[in-house]
């Protein structure tokens, strides 16, 4: 019988304050990531009792409003590629890859 393997990741959040965040870390171990400083995150967790979507969604007060509109926006391109793999439901994924380039065009965050 072979044992499972537990995976670790963490977010550390130093405060103000005011309790708005002024750093963020994470570690993912398994990933080769210890203690790496961020400036946003953004989590979701499913809750399937209550069949809602909890969250945690933090950046700090330096994160630049520019790199804020990047990181949104890559974010709902790898959703896209996430419900793809998830659903192998194409044709939503086409659209919801139209609404990203809307979304850097709207933005001006094409090169």
């Amino acid at each position: 019988m072979s044992k499972n393997h537990t995976s670790k990741i963490e977010l550390q959040v130093e405060l103000d304050e005011n309790r708005v965040p002024e750093k963020l870390f994470w570690t993912a171990q398994d990933g080769g990531i210890t203690n790496e400083e961020a400036k946003a995150v953004l989590l979701s967790v499913w809750d399937s009792k209550a069949q809602e979507t909890l969250r945690i969604d933090l950046w700090t007060k330096d994160m630049p409003v520019d790199e804020m509109k990047v990181f949104f926006h890559q974010t709902l391109v790898a959703m896209s590629d996430t419900f793809n793999r998830a659903t192998q439901d194409e044709k939503m994924t086409a659209t919801m890859k139209d609404f990203c380039d809307y979304f850097a065009e709207k933005l001006e965050l094409k090169k």
